[in-house]
């Protein structure tokens, strides 16, 4: 379907009718699949005759949102996964090994954090965080083992935007591969592969399934890369993806653009209008003219997104203030829904990582992170305003 539209990609790619010919996607909850003979079952797990064999790692509904996601990111392959934490580490586990280093920038999910800086170098994979916006600092520390470059942009929860196509430069240059956590702007707004990216991750969790129903994660690329490492350790480790999530986010995907159009609109109304409260510091939006990376975004990304943050004069008491004062926001840390959510990160997000490595991320106690969704803008606003005074 390579000829049509983004649009009718998100509603049709990936369709397979059954025997029944259903119009809508069919969801199939099962564990197996049978085999008409032996000699079937024996050539479908040597991997010499395609089709399904154990939903852990072949399921038709999954796989149709692969070929949907794929399409919509203009990528060869995609691989979904149980959620984004098991993305990024589907993806980890495929590419590197004892003595690899990665480069990763410090404005990235704390669980992130915590994979690259704790976990995985507990197996010997050491990890350089550096600035995500100055490719400078990425180029000076690459190493000869530096196999990975992994970042967010926008960044969570500053939005920061990196420059994709100077860092993937960079790290082809370095005999490394890219990696970025598209996330926040979804294939919608952005499409880093097009930029130079050699991986790109969702947490589908997010904008994809867009109404906080259900768990997920992707990794895409290349079809060498996505199908011949990242496969094979789903199939083996099983960070499984499950029929019934995977049905709920295609379903997701369908209204996809026209959900994100809308969470832009809003943001940059809530936007302009915290920079006119006399009890916010600054606002944190790509969209915004007095943002860093304004001009990097809008180059970049179709527009500013859904993510909006600020720092509210006072610290954690002022900041809390607010949180505690709203009646219809949810006080979650989730994001990407139809419901606005808002959050604390240096509490709640970020709160497992050090205070340096919040601090060198510019996570301060007064900032808040509200993911905008889509109710009136005025009551949204109104909700926010009860604790500013």
């Amino acid at each position: 379907m390579s000829d049509y539209q983004f649009d009718t990609l998100a509603v049709r790619a990936g369709i397979h009718r059954s025997q029944f010919n259903e119009h809508g996607e069919a969801m199939y909850l099962t564990s197996s699949f049978v085999f008409d003979s032996a000699a079937q079952a024996a050539a479908r797990f040597a991997e010499k005759e395609p089709g399904f064999i154990y939903a852990r790692f072949t399921n038709p509904t999954v796989t149709a949102l692969q070929e949907r996601l794929a399409a919509l990111e203009g990528a060869q392959a995609c691989i979904a996964t149980a959620s984004g934490m098991s993305a990024i580490l589907s993806c980890a586990m495929s590419l590197l090994q004892a003595g690899d280093h990665v480069i990763a920038s410090h404005s990235i999910f704390g669980s992130t954090v915590q994979l690259f800086g704790g976990i995985l170098k507990r197996f010997g994979v050491e990890t350089t965080f550096v600035s995500p916006t100055d490719p400078s600092a990425w180029a000076k520390a690459v190493r000869p083992q530096t196999k990975l470059f992994f970042l967010e942009t926008p960044s969570n929860p500053l939005t920061e935007v990196s420059d994709i196509a100077a860092l993937a430069d960079i790290a082809h240059r370095s005999g490394a591969q890219l990696a970025v956590d598209n996330c926040f702007c979804t294939p919608v707004l952005q499409r880093p592969l097009e930029l130079g990216a050699d991986i790109v991750i969702h947490s589908a969790t997010k904008y994809l399934d867009g109404q906080g129903r259900v768990l997920g994660g992707a990794v895409l690329g290349r079809t060498d890369f996505v199908m011949g490492a990242v496969y094979p350790f789903l199939r083996t480790a099983g960070p499984t993806l499950s029929a019934f999530n995977a049905w709920v986010i295609l379903k997701g995907l369908e209204t996809l653009r026209i959900r994100m159009d809308a969470h832009a609109e809003a943001a940059l109304k809530l936007a302009r209008w915290l920079e006119r409260q006399s009890a916010i510091e600054r606002v944190y939006y790509p969209g915004l003219s007095s943002h860093p990376q304004h001009a990097l975004a809008m180059r970049q990304q179709k527009n500013g997104g859904g993510i909006v943050s600020f720092d509210v004069r006072g610290g954690r008491e002022a900041a809390w203030r607010v949180i505690d004062a709203t009646r219809m926001i949810s006080i979650t840390a989730n994001l990407g829904d139809t419901k606005s959510t808002i959050t604390h990160p240096a509490s709640t997000t970020h709160g497992r990582i050090t205070a340096e490595a919040r601090a060198a991320a510019g996570i301060g106690e007064g900032l808040l992170r509200v993911a905008v969704g889509l109710e009136g803008i005025e009551d949204i606003q109104a909700d926010l305003a009860r604790g500013m005074h």
